[in-house]
C-alpha cells in the first residue's frame, strides 16, 4: 500500500473519494421504485425466482402487521399464499409455484388495496388503502368480534326458567313442561357458543349478523329471525338451538343484535398480528365442493409425523358419501366414494342430520336438497401402512348376533348392544380399496394408540357411553371375512366408575338396563346424575406415558375421564372422572367449564380447550385426594388443573370471549416450529388457530384472513423433511363449515385446506 506522507495530497484524495461515493449513492437512489417512500430506500426486499417481495405503505407510511395475499386461478382450483408484513412494512412471499398472481393488501384499519398482477421473481411494492371510516374497516374483523356484541343476560338473571324441548319452537306446538338454565356459564356454553356456533357454522360473519335479502321482506327483524332459523335442511336443528335460550327470548336476543348492527353499532377493534404471528406463512388450497361439509382431515400418522411426506391430505365429507383428497405438490384433488358393506341395503338407512323435508326454503338454495348424508364419514386417522381409518355408518343399524345378549363374545356378555349408528371403514391408497369393520357400538372421535396392536380407539356413544376399539394388527392377521375378523379385533367397555370403592364394576345385561341397580348409580353419577352436560364423549386421546385412554364430556362444568383397560378387558376396565374447577372453594373465583377437545403432551399431561376460553392442562400426578370411590366424582382434584385464559373479545358483562374452541391438539413433536408439546386450539369462531407457549404463558394467534370465514374443527401436523428447516414442516387444517356459502365469495365457493408454516422471521425465504 502507498504510504501518503503529504497531508495536502491526503486531503485531496479523501475529498475525491467522497465525491465518488456521493455520485454512487445518487445513482442507486434513482434506481429505487418511484413509489418508494422517502427514507425507505434501504428497505427494498431481495427476492428469489420463486418469491415476490416488497414494501407496503399507505398515506400514513409503512404498514406493519398487515397481510399480503397472492392468488392465482391458473390451476384447476384456486391457490393462495399469504404472509404478514414486518415492523417496517416489508413482506416476502416464499415458495411460489410459477403462475400469474393477483396480489393485494388486507389488514385491520384498511380496506382491500387494488389487485396488482405479478409473477414470482418480482420486487413489488404495494400501496395499502386506509379505511374511509370505522364501519368500512370493521367489515374485515373476525366474526367473534361482531358476535361479542350479543347482549348476554347478567349473572343475576339466573336461574332462567325455559320451556322444555321438544315442543319449544313455534313449528312444534306448545311446550311440554319447563326446565331451568341455572348459570350464565350454561347459557353461554350450551346455547350461545356450542348450540349456535359450534355445531354448524360461524356466528358473527356477515351472513349471520345481517338479514339475507333472499329471505324476503319482514315487518321486523324478529320476524326475519323466525323465518331464518327454519331455512334449509337444518331448519329443525336451528330451531332446537334457538330453543336453548327459550324460543321467544332467543329470537329477541338475536333480533336486537342485528338491529344494533344495522343502526351502525360496531365491534371492538382487533389487534394486528404481532411478534411470531408475523412469521406465519399460509398456503391456501380450494378443497372439495361448494356444498361440502368437511369434518376433519389427516395428513400423516399422528404418532409418527414424518410418515406420508409431501403426500396427499384426506378429508371426510360428512354430508356426502366420499373422501376428498388433495395432492399439495400438484394442487390437484380427487374423490373416493365410500360404499356400504351391502349397497342393496342403502334404502334402509335414515338421514342423520340433514332433513329431506326442510321447514322452509333456503335463502341460497331454495328447496333444493344439497345434502345426502345417511352414512356421515367422520374423523380420519392414518396408520403406519398409510391407510386412512374413519368412523362411518357402513350398514343398517341392527347388530349381528355376536354383538347381542346370548353371544359368547366376552364384550357382548359384559355389555350387549342391539344396534349401532356408526362403525369403521379404512381406505388403502395403495390398492384404492375400502375395507369394513363391524364395531357393534356407535363411535365417533378417534385416535390410534402407541401399542403393538396399533389399536384404533373410538368414543362409544352407545348409552351410557364408554370406549370402543379395533386392534388393527389383529384384524389384518385374521384376514378374509370382515365379520369374523371384526369379532376377533373389536372390543368395548362402558365407562363405569367404581362409585362405592369396592374395586368392582359388575356386568350389564343390556345397553339400557343394568343387572345391578347399584351399577346404575355408579354409571349415572358420571353421566347423568352429576351436573349438566351436552353429550357423552368428544375429545379422545391416549396417554403416551401409561397407555390409558382419556376423553371429555362437555357440560357445565363438564368432565374429563380416564379409562384404564387393565390386563383383561372388559372385566378389568376402570374409569375415573375429573371436573374443572367451577365455583370451587379450593379455587375461588374460577369458573372453568365445558371441555370439548383433549390431547396429551409427551410427559403424560392432558390438555383441553374449554368454552370458558381457557386452554387448560390436567396433571393427574398432582391429585392429593382419592381417585375412586364416592368422593371421587366431581371437583376432587382442583390442584391438577392449570388454566391459561386465551385472547379474544369478551361478551359484554361476562368474563367469556365470543370465540369457540371446537377442538384442540398438542404438537408433541415440534411439527410447526414453536417447540415440542405445544397445545393448539381451533379458533372456530375467529378464523384462526390459537397456540399456547406454556413456558412463557403467551399465545400465538394464526389467523386466516382470506377467504373470510375460516371455521375449522380440527388440525393435524406433518414433517415432510426434518432437514429442510421451516420449509419441511407445518400444520394442516380445513375450512369445515357446514355452510360454505356464508363465507367470503358466497354461493359457489368451495371449502379450503390451509397449510400453516412458521419461518424464523417475516422475510425468510
Amino acid at each position: 500500500m502507498l504510504k501518503i506522507q503529504n497531508h495536502r495530497v491526503a486531503a485531496f484524495m479523501i475529498l475525491m473519494l467522497s465525491l465518488v461515493l456521493t455520485a454512487l449513492i445518487v445513482r442507486t437512489e434513482a434506481r429505487q421504485p418511484e413509489n418508494m417512500p422517502a427514507g425507505q430506500a434501504g428497505d427494498q426486499v431481495s427476492v428469489s425466482p420463486d418469491s415476490i417481495g416488497g414494501v407496503v405503505t399507505s398515506s400514513k407510511g409503512p404498514e406493519a402487521g398487515v397481510w399480503v395475499i397472492a392468488e392465482t386461478a391458473d390451476y384447476p382450483d384456486k391457490f393462495r399464499k399469504i404472509v404478514v408484513t414486518d415492523d417496517r412494512g416489508r413482506y416476502l412471499i416464499p415458495q411460489m409455484p410459477k403462475a400469474n398472481y393477483q396480489v393485494w393488501v388486507r389488514g385491520y384499519g384498511l380496506v382491500d388495496s387494488e389487485h396488482v398482477q405479478a409473477k414470482p421473481g418480482q420486487n413489488l411494492d404495494l400501496t395499502a388503502v386506509i379505511a374511509p371510516d370505522a364501519k368500512a374497516a370493521a367489515q374485515y374483523y373476525p366474526p367473534d368480534y361482531w358476535y361479542s356484541m350479543l347482549k348476554i343476560p347478567p349473572k343475576s338473571a339466573f336461574p332462567i326458567k325455559l320451556p322444555t324441548c321438544p315442543g319449544c319452537g313455534k313449528s312444534f306446538g306448545p311446550p311440554q313442561g319447563y326446565t331451568e338454565i341455572t348459570t350464565q356459564a350454561e347459557y353461554l356454553a350450551h346455547g350461545v357458543k356450542r348450540g349456535c356456533g359450534g355445531a354448524c357454522h360461524q356466528m358473527g360473519n356477515q351472513a349471520t349478523r345481517e338479514i339475507e335479502k333472499g329471505l324476503g321482506a319482514f315487518d321486523s327483524s324478529s320476524e326475519a329471525w323466525e323465518r331464518r332459523i327454519k331455512s334449509g335442511q337444518t331448519g329443525g336443528q336451528m330451531e332446537n338451538a334457538i330453543d336453548h335460550f327459550g324460543h321467544g327470548r332467543g329470537i329477541t336476543m338475536f333480533a336486537d343484535w342485528s338491529d344494533r348492527i344495522a343502526a351502525g353499532e360496531l365491534p371492538p377493534v382487533p389487534p394486528r398480528p404481532q411478534g411470531l404471528e408475523r412469521n406465519v406463512v399460509l398456503t391456501v388450497y380450494d378443497f372439495d365442493t361448494e356444498t361440502a361439509f368437511i369434518h376433519d382431515i389427516i395428513s400423516t400418522n399422528t404418532r409418527r409425523p414424518t410418515d406420508n411426506p409431501y403426500g396427499p391430505i384426506y378429508g371426510t365429507d360428512y354430508s356426502s358419501m366420499q373422501l376428498a383428497v388433495l395432492d399439495p405438490l400438484r394442487n390437484e384433488q380427487s374423490f373416493v366414494n365410500v360404499p356400504l358393506q351391502d349397497e342393496s341395503k342403502r334404502k334402509q338407512l335414515v338421514f342423520h342430520h340433514s332433513s329431506q323435508q326442510p321447514l322452509a326454503p333456503s335463502a341460497y338454495w331454495g328447496n333444493k336438497l344439497i345434502w345426502d348424508d345417511p352414512i356421515n364419514p367422520n374423523a380420519p386417522m392414518m396408520d403406519s401402512k398409510g391407510r386412512v381409518w374413519f368412523d362411518v355408518l357402513n350398514r343398517p343399524p341392527a347388530n349381528p348376533a355376536w354383538c347381542k345378549q346370548g353371544s359368547d363374545n366376552p364384550f357382548a356378555k359384559n355389555f350387549p348392544i342391539n344396534s349401532s349408528g356408526r362403525h369403521v371403514d379404512y381406505y388403502d391408497p395403495k390398492t384404492g380399496k375400502l375395507g369394513f369393520v363391524d364395531t357393534c357400538f356407535a363411535g365417533q372421535h378417534v385416535m390410534f394408540a402407541e401399542d403393538k396392536d396399533e389399536t384404533f380407539y373410538l368414543v362409544m356413544t352407545t348409552s351410557p357411553g364408554g370406549i370402543g376399539w379395533v386392534k388393527t394388527r389383529v384384524f389384518d392377521e385374521a384376514g378374509g371375512d370382515y365379520d369374523k375378523a371384526s369379532q376377533k379385533a373389536v372390543g368395548w367397555c362402558p365407562a363405569i366408575i367404581d362409585y362405592n370403592g369396592d374395586g368392582k364394576t359388575g356386568v350389564y345385561t343390556t345397553a339400557d338396563q343394568p343387572a345391578d341397580p347399584k351399577l346404575d348409580r355408579e354409571a349415572l353419577a358420571m353421566f347423568n346424575g352429576y351436573g349438566k352436560q351436552y353429550s357423552f364423549g368428544y375429545g379422545l386421546a391416549t396417554n403416551p406415558a401409561d397407555g390409558t385412554i382419556w376423553g371429555t364430556m362437555p357440560g357445565v362444568p363438564g368432565k374429563i375421564f380416564r379409562m384404564d383397560l387393565g390386563s383383561n378387558p372388559p372385566q378389568t376396565c376402570r374409569t375415573e372422572i375429573y371436573e374443572p374447577p367451577f365455583n370451587n372453594p379450593k379455587a375461588p373465583g374460577v369458573e372453568a367449564f365445558w371441555p370439548e377437545g383433549l390431547d396429551f403432551d409427551r410427559d403424560g399431561v392432558a390438555w383441553t380447550a374449554l368454552a370458558s376460553d381457557d386452554i387448560a392442562s390436567f396433571d393427574r400426578r398432582k391429585c392429593k385426594g382419592p381417585l375412586n370411590g364416592p368422593t371421587a366424582i366431581g371437583q376432587h382434584c382442583p390442584e391438577g388443573w392449570t388454566l391459561y385464559r386465551a385472547p379474544g373479545p369478551k361478551f359484554k358483562g361476562t368474563d367469556t370471549t365470543a370465540d369457540f374452541f371446537y377442538y384442540n391438539w398438542v404438537d408433541q413433536f415440534n411439527t410447526f416450529g414453536l417447540g415440542a408439546n405445544i397445545p393448539i386450539a381451533t379458533g372456530t369462531n375467529s378464523d384462526s388457530l390459537v397456540a399456547l407457549v406454556p413456558g412463557t404463558k403467551t399465545f400465538v394467534t394464526m389467523r386466516v384472513p382470506y377467504p373470510r370465514g375460516f371455521y375449522t374443527r380440527g388440525l393435524d401436523g406433518r414433517i415432510d423433511d426434518p432437514k429442510a428447516g421451516w420449509k419441511g414442516r407445518g400444520l394442516w387444517a380445513a375450512n369445515e363449515s357446514r355452510t360454505m356459502w356464508h363465507n367470503e365469495g358466497g354461493k359457489g365457493t368451495p371449502s379450503q385446506l390451509v397449510h400453516f408454516q412458521l419461518r424464523p422471521d417475516p422475510l425468510a425465504k
